[in-house]
């Protein structure tokens, strides 16, 4: 599960609400972004191209691990922009098929590269949505309990964090809510997101923002 709020900021101002930080990759990965917002969107553009390119050539994908590598030269390549204030710092996590099981890698912004094994988060809200995603994770969750885990991680950093973007009913604005497994990759409508968020709304009125 990949789940990413959608605020964008210029200094104090809310520049967008219903900006997208969530993308496939291919059919089988994808990259939620941080950071400067159009560096970020234009490396995750080439980025998709050259795993559609490879695969035209190669007439296969390119392997998970090998995505992730090409993720991190791509950082490192942003370096320069990054000492300039204009930082991307990614997560990318995919369906590895060779090995049936979901893996997931996390970035900083000289392109290292650092496989995790349960949870990652990052951006300005990261230290308040990791920490509920800390505190709720267990080994072997359904999809459903991961959803429901993730939208309540990012409804506590906004509640934290100005840069981040928590539901917004009224405007029918929700968290980008992925999921990807064998079968590829798939975004809940804005309907499912929506009803992931009512849940949560129930919990919280029965005093779960404090259990």
């Amino acid at each position: 599960v990949v789940a990413g709020d959608r605020r964008a900021t210029a200094g104090h101002l809310i520049s967008h609400r219903d900006m997208q930080k969530v993308f496939p990759a291919d059919e089988h990965s994808a990259v939620a972004i941080a950071g400067a917002a159009g560096p970020a969107i234009q490396m995750v553009r080439v980025f998709q191209l050259q795993l559609e390119y490879y695969e035209k050539i190669e007439g296969k994908p390119l392997t998970l691990e090998g995505k992730a590598n090409q993720l991190a030269e791509m950082l490192r390549g942003n370096l320069p922009q990054a000492m300039q204030g204009l930082a991307v710092v990614p997560i990318f996590a995919g369906f590895d098929r060779s090995q049936g099981l979901g893996r997931l890698f996390q970035f900083d912004i000289t392109g290292g590269r650092y496989e995790e094994q349960e949870f990652a988060t990052s951006g300005s809200g990261s230290l308040h949505a990791g920490t509920v995603v800390k505190l709720g994770y267990e080994p072997g969750l359904s999809v459903d309990d991961a959803l429901a885990l993730a939208v309540k991680a990012l409804w506590h950093a906004a509640d934290e964090d100005s840069a981040t973007g928590g539901p917004d009913p009224v405007r029918g604005i929700y968290p980008n809510l992925t999921v990807i497994t064998d079968d590829g990759f798939r975004q809940l409508t804005d309907d499912e997101s929506g009803q992931v968020f009512a849940e949560l709304r129930e919990e919280l009125g029965r005093g779960g923002a404090t259990s």
